[in-house]
């Protein structure tokens, strides 16, 4: 009798009749052998094929000592032979007559393998997973209503959720509605920070519109000499800046350079240290002012003109038939009624319109003129503004002429067969119009579909179905061509695209859009617009972005305190540089992710500081300077 040497014990689980696994798996060798007493292999008692009677629980089926049963029992002396036909041969070879299955149904022949416990995977319990809705308003019922002074947060103490009606307070910390932090409590270090895995930074949303409850921000002109700043990180005069010497200088909490008081800004010191004049200055108690800025943060030294709007409609085949040209058309002076007003006088903001499909069309509205001109333009390389006096006008003054125009666009262009449009001419005219009444201002465009016509930003389709789902799906969403170049032009002087896009098919959405981004603008999409469905959102849409605040030819700076700084800058903005946030416009419904990172160690008993300054020409007044500052 040969013997071979026992199989290697294997850890897998052996399938089951049914494709399933098993609910216990088979040990090997774990348990004592069975007494000699158990009962053997007899007449009547089938150990044959699944299908076929089984051998009981606990029975032997060799010789005295030899244990081939169940899970749990012991194995065969090695060497043994089980009969005259069971050999002990490689893996695979059964251990008995022909036919006869040698375990639990489902298993095939072969020797028994080891296998290890089985383990359930836990499953997680649904009640305690986070809830956002019941977060929510658990924070309502705790905070709602009530008046949180930012001070607080200098302590630790986070505010309010967004979703909180709650009234602020402004105690020398700006209020969350224009900043919020993802921490309260910054760390010391950068093995701290990233112990606790949650990433410093802080969320920006300039010009976010205050309830009516709240006290509106504060406006400070120091005159000819501007704002007090310091002098080594230009940093503006805040809450937490410190006076010294008897009021004649002060530290700067930003970078601790001592700066000299300058003479007309001096006030004497009191017994703890403050000033006697700090109720007069509100530089001094508020986290959020607004400084009026000199000529010297102007570009070229000469204060802005007021801003204009250019509404640019294509007037192809496509968006005749949807019936958009009509809708704009009736809808226009309405619209137009809801320019933002400095006060209740008359608006100054002017305004100018251009239709276009494969050529564009100017229109001459001047206050003087019984019916509007309008003048082509068919050269697409070098696109040129055919006339400048009577194309951006007042509202007020040109209002009939203006009323003219959308009342005859409609039949204008009733019988226009042209389906190709351009799009980069289009807003490169526009700029040039800004650029040559020196003003900023802001392009409306109203585009159907993918500009095909041959010249400067023609576009194909870049739609591959085979693409996704694979590595290469993300240059479906990249931008291409010369739009990245155009919008950085728009940035520079000033001027955002507002893009309402009406697509019946690929429109390259990614490059499009990248101008809105860019500049600061918005894209709305209608796709297959219809005007009885989509209508009056359209509307509403366009009214509330002529309406809002914005803010034209906008710089931002994030200056940090000693030991951090910021690194990473997240929203629809332009950088030339790893400081300035550029803006061609930025709007109330604009914010900014900020990602603040260490750069050295900080003293467990030296507060953080962090202040955000924004330079922009706001609607019709004078260039302002907002600034945020916390601790």
């Amino acid at each position: 009798m040969s013997t071979h040497p026992p199989p290697p014990m294997s850890t897998h689980y052996p399938p089951s009749m049914n494709g399933q696994y098993l609910e216990r798996p088979l040990t090997v060798g774990t348990s004592p052998p069975v007494s000699t007493n158990e009962m053997n292999i007899g007449p009547g008692m089938n150990t044959g094929p699944f299908g076929m009677g089984t051998r009981p629980q606990g029975r032997n089926m060799g010789p005295p000592g030899m244990n081939m049963g169940p899970p749990g029992m012991g194995t065969r002396p090695p060497g043994m032979n089980v009969g005259s036909s069971m050999g002990t041969g490689p893996p695979g070879m059964s251990m008995g007559p022909p036919g006869m299955n040698m375990g639990p149904p489902g298993i095939g022949p072969g020797p028994v393998q080891s296998q290890p416990a089985s383990r359930q995977t836990p499953r997680i319990d649904p009640d305690m997973m986070p809830n956002p809705i019941a977060l929510m308003k658990d924070n309502e019922d705790k905070f709602g209503g009530d008046v949180y002074h930012t001070s607080q947060s200098s302590t630790g103490f986070p505010p309010p959720l967004v979703t909180t009606k709650f009234t602020v307070q402004d105690n020398g910390n700006c209020s969350p509605r224009f900043m919020r932090a993802t921490l309260y409590t910054v760390p010391c270090s950068k093995d701290l920070i990233s112990q606790c895995r949650i990433p410093l930074g802080i969320v920006i949303q300039p010009f976010t519109t205050l309830p009516l409850s709240e006290n509106s921000i504060y406006v400070v002109d120091h005159g000819v000499n501007g704002p007090i700043r310091c002098n080594r990180c230009k940093a503006y005069m805040n809450p937490y800046s410190h006076f010294v010497d008897g009021g004649r200088q002060y530290l700067c909490p930003i970078c601790q350079c001592t700066n000299e008081v300058p003479p007309e800004y001096f006030s004497h010191l009191d017994h703890t240290g403050r000033r006697t004049d700090v109720l007069q200055r509100p530089e001094l108690l508020y986290g959020t002012v607004e400084y009026i800025a000199t000529k010297d943060y102007c570009k070229e030294g000469n204060l802005p003109n007021p801003p204009a709007y250019i509404f640019m409609i294509d007037v192809s085949i496509l968006n005749i038939q949807t019936g958009l040209i009509n809708l704009l058309a009736q809808t226009m002076l309405s619209v137009l009624n809801s320019l933002p007003r400095e006060t209740d006088q008359n608006t100054s903001i002017r305004v100018g319109f251009v239709t276009y499909d494969r050529v564009l069309h100017f229109y001459n509205v001047k206050e003087n003129l019984v019916q509007p001109q309008m003048m082509v333009v068919t050269d697409l390389n070098d696109v040129f503004v055919p006339l400048v006096d009577g194309f951006l006008v007042n509202i007020h003054e040109s209002r009939s002429v203006i009323e003219n125009l959308m009342s005859q666009i409609p039949d204008m262009f009733a019988d226009n067969k042209t389906s190709e449009v351009v799009f980069e001419p289009v807003v490169r005219a526009g700029l040039e119009a800004l650029k040559a009444a020196k003003c900023n201002g802001r392009l409306f465009i109203f585009h159907s579909n993918l500009p095909t016509v041959s010249g400067p930003g023609q576009l194909k389709s870049r739609l591959d179905m085979k693409l996704l789902g694979t590595d290469k799906e993300k240059n479906l969403l990249s931008p291409v061509g010369s739009y990245s170049k155009l919008a950085e032009e728009c940035v520079k002087s000033g001027v955002g695209v507002e893009l309402f896009l009406f697509p019946t098919d690929y429109c390259d959405i990614a490059t499009l859009s990248n101008l809105a981004i860019t500049t600061g603008g918005e894209t709305h999409l209608y796709n297959n617009f219809q005007t009885p469905v989509d209508g009056e959102r359209l509307i509403a849409d366009l009214r509330k972005s002529v309406s809002r605040q914005t803010g034209f030819d906008a710089v931002m700076r994030v200056r940090c305190s000693s030991g951090i700084r910021a690194v990473t800058f997240y929203g629809g903005f332009f950088m030339n540089n790893t400081t300035d946030i550029e803006f061609g416009n930025i709007s109330c419904d604009k914010s900014v992710a900020v990602e603040i990172k260490h750069d050295d160690s900080m003293k467990d008993d030296t507060p953080a500081y962090i202040q955000v300054a924004l330079l922009c020409t706001l609607n019709l007044l004078s260039p302002l300077t907002v600034v945020y500052s916390r601790a």
